[in-house]
């Protein structure tokens, strides 16, 4: 093979690539720049954790497009019970007549996720203007007078969606702040009913691990 005639140049061009490198990597970062760049590794380190998720979008008509947490802090996960099967509620959130939807459905069978709403938009799920500005609703494929819906898959990836929202949003993994739609101030429902474990599901959630292979489209 012939000596490549441009060999010190390219050496020279690498040299100088290797120095430049090393002295960005030397530079600190102002403060501004070492914020952001905290952010960023946190976001994708806490998106990560996310269980897998699937968009099915409910229509532009039943939610509120937003900017959260920057516009409106969230601090609060809402439990629901759909009272409908899990294909009968994405086509009620794809309906634009029906006013009401929430960011997740979760399907009873195997925990299958769907999400309707990304969590930045304020879903109509709570029944109350504050809460829904607030908060991430989580729908459960079932009834609340049948115990039968509410499935160990179903629990599981639940519990693995709110542990992620909450490491994400620095919200307590408490009663406090992941609450039933019965306790929203106001509301005239009664999900997720007296069938609903919630010793299990908050083992669950308080004992979720970050893991991943998540799918979340929630940004």
């Amino acid at each position: 093979m012939e000596p490549d005639q441009h060999s010190p140049a390219r050496r020279r061009l690498l040299t100088g690539a290797a120095a430049l490198a090393a002295a960005a990597a030397l530079t600190p970062l102002t403060p501004a720049a070492a914020s952001s760049r905290r952010k960023r590794t946190a976001r994708a380190r806490r998106a990560a954790s996310y269980p897998p998720v699937h968009w099915d979008p409910a229509s532009s008509a039943n939610y509120t497009a937003a900017n959260r947490p920057t516009q409106y802090a969230i601090d609060t996960v809402v439990i629901h019970v759909t009272q409908e099967t899990f294909a009968d509620t994405l086509r009620l959130f794809q309906d634009p007549a029906h006013k009401a939807a929430a960011h997740y459905v979760v399907r009873s069978s195997d925990g299958y996720t769907s999400q309707c709403v990304r969590e930045r938009d304020v879903a109509w799920h709570a029944g109350n203007w504050s809460y829904n500005t607030r908060s991430i609703g989580i729908e459960h494929e079932g009834w609340i007078d049948d115990p039968k819906w509410f499935t160990e898959a179903m629990y599981t990836r639940s519990a693995l969606l709110t542990a992620a929202i909450c490491d994400r949003y620095g919200i307590p993994k408490d009663r406090r702040h992941i609450i039933g739609h019965v306790e929203v101030p106001g509301t005239d429902h009664t999900d997720p009913g007296q069938y609903w474990d919630w010793a299990f599901y908050m083992d669950l959630v308080k004992g979720a691990s970050l893991w991943g292979g998540g799918g979340s489209l929630n940004w």
